[in-house]
């Protein structure tokens, strides 16, 4: 049963917010395309324990924790009866080698391993976990999900799990006999209620509402070729149509987590979509939809 379902970071949504108004610059953008494929692999791992698990068992998802003044992150965490099983989960693609304990993607760049997170994660668990007063077996590791990684010379003395073993690994969870108590609850309830939503390694580039590309972006095909034609958007690049409310409730969102200190006003937004040629429609949207605070050239709603 998912307990603590994923929810994408909060990071990654203003990332590809700007990745779409405007042109990040090349580490940026490798840390966006990075984060990025790292969530969907997370997502895709969920799928796949939601589709296979069984037993009775409490997931854990996205779990940002801190003990002794360290913050750490868990991917995935497992309940069960006698046993806490987690997860690093790594979405690599591509092949990969493994030498003298470090991990390298062919021909020979070195990347962090997986390994050495793990480790430190197992470490930093067990002592949360007996400070709460708790003392359970823990079994981690490390998921690699995408059916494109290879990992050559392999080591075969190492928590790693391979996409190839994937559905015989849950098979074996469920085939253990689980029965959860008041106090799995409990535990689970605990580390639900210490999980962090504010990461401290966030790394978001600086940025301001004169350098971005302001419009409203097709739904389907995520192009600006969006034009209004009465009470309806359509997109001129895939054909794609939208209720006009419907597109300005989402640029407004848009707005919302990029500048969540900025007032909202009929004349910010009617800039900020710029396709929506009188301020009447967005008036009136802003108006049924949040609440009017202020009169005259004074309103703004929230």
């Amino acid at each position: 049963m998912i307990y603590k379902p994923r929810t994408k970071p909060k990071e990654l949504t203003i990332l590809e917010l700007l990745n779409k108004r405007t042109e990040l610059t090349s580490k940026d953008h490798k840390h966006y395309f990075s984060m990025k494929k790292g969530y969907e692999g997370e997502v895709k791992f969920d799928e796949l324990l939601t589709d296979k698990m069984q037993c009775d068992c409490l997931i854990l998802n996205d779990l940002l924790l801190e003990v002794n003044n360290t913050t750490f992150q868990i991917d995935s965490l497992i309940i069960k009866q006698e046993k806490i099983f987690f997860y690093e989960v790594k979405n690599f693609e591509g092949d990969y080698y493994y030498e003298n304990g470090k991990l390298f993607k062919r021909p020979k760049y070195e990347i962090l391993n997986p390994l050495d997170q793990l480790n430190r994660s197992d470490s930093l668990l067990r002592q949360l976990l007996l400070s709460l007063g708790f003392k359970p077996q823990i079994d981690a590791s490390v998921v690699f999900i995408n059916p494109e990684f290879t990992l050559y010379q392999a080591p075969l003395d190492k928590p790693i799990i391979y996409p190839t073993q994937l559905r015989n690994y849950i098979q074996s969870l469920n085939s253990n006999p689980s029965k959860l108590t008041i106090r799995h609850k409990k535990l689970a309830d605990q580390l639900t209620a210490l999980h962090q939503t504010e990461s401290p390694y966030t790394k978001i580039p600086a940025y301001d509402y004169d350098q971005l590309q302001k419009g409203i972006t097709c739904l389907n095909c995520k192009s600006f070729s969006v034009k209004v034609n009465k009470r309806t958007c359509f997109c001129e690049k895939c054909g794609f149509k939208e209720l006009v409310t419907n597109a300005v409730l989402r640029a407004i969102k848009e707005f919302q987590i990029l500048f969540p200190d900025e007032r909202i006003t009929t004349n910010i937004i009617h800039d900020w979509c710029t396709v929506v040629d009188s301020k009447h429609p967005i008036r009136r949207i802003l108006g049924a939809n949040f609440k009017t605070l202020g009169s005259h050239q004074w309103t703004y709603y929230e």
